[in-house]
């Protein structure tokens, strides 16, 4: 499948703000992600800091669920799989 862009709706007043970063029902709902999140981490990169590949086949395969709190991040996703219609696909969106 294609990376999907999700932008959190964000609610805020004089105090801060609030947002959910993930709702089971939305994911499946609104984007028709059905995953099962097993694992959570977060990672504080400094300007210019470039972050690895990665890459899972079979059993140790995962989907990505990528956010920026602070800042800006260029993530690039690139399609690596010889037998998927998107093959050498390059996505890269400015988060």
């Amino acid at each position: 499948p294609k990376p999907i862009l999700i932008t959190p709706q964000v609610h805020g007043d004089a105090r801060g703000y609030f947002f959910e970063p993930y709702n089971r029902n939305t994911f499946i709902n609104k984007w028709g992600i059905d995953d099962v999140f097993v694992q959570d981490n977060e990672s504080l990169s400094s300007r210019g800091v470039l972050r690895g590949l990665h890459y899972q086949i079979g059993e140790m395969a995962q989907a990505k669920l990528v956010r920026v709190a602070v800042g800006k991040v260029l993530d690039v996703v690139i399609d690596i799989r010889k037998s998927s219609p998107h093959f050498g696909s390059v996505y890269s969106y400015l988060l």
